[in-house]
């Protein structure tokens, strides 16, 4: 069993900063790359911002320049540190990794249960 847990969201103002964490935990072989999500009411998920095991790192259009995404010393923790926050970063953001669980024969996508961000004077 593999869990993603989320942390860090909550209520800011716009131009402010906030720090997502999401630590993986359970029966993990090995987890490859780890990534952020987020979903809007009304609209669909979309990437935030994906890190692979190795370090590298991409993101999405909307969030390029003002998102930084990372991995703890262990692989098994990622980081966002979201500034110059606008309300357009409403949303619930969710952490996804891609893991090989013990006692199965391949990576799996796994996905946290979100966590509440809201940009609002």
């Amino acid at each position: 069993q593999v869990q993603l847990v989320e942390s860090g969201g909550g209520l800011v103002q716009p131009g402010g900063s906030l720090r997502l964490s999401c630590t993986a935990s359970g029966t993990i072989f090995d987890i490859n790359d780890m990534g952020w999500y987020r979903q809007a009411p009304g609209k669909q998920r979309e990437l935030v911002a994906s890190i692979t095991s190795g370090g590298s790192t991409n993101y999405g259009d909307a969030v390029k320049g003002r998102f930084i995404v990372s991995r703890g010393n262990g692989k098994l923790t990622s980081y966002l540190q979201m500034n110059s926050l606008t309300p357009e970063d409403t949303a619930v953001y969710y952490c996804n990794a891609t893991v090989w669980a013990r006692g199965t024969t391949e990576y799996r996508a796994y996905w946290g249960q979100g966590t509440q961000v809201t940009v609002s004077s």
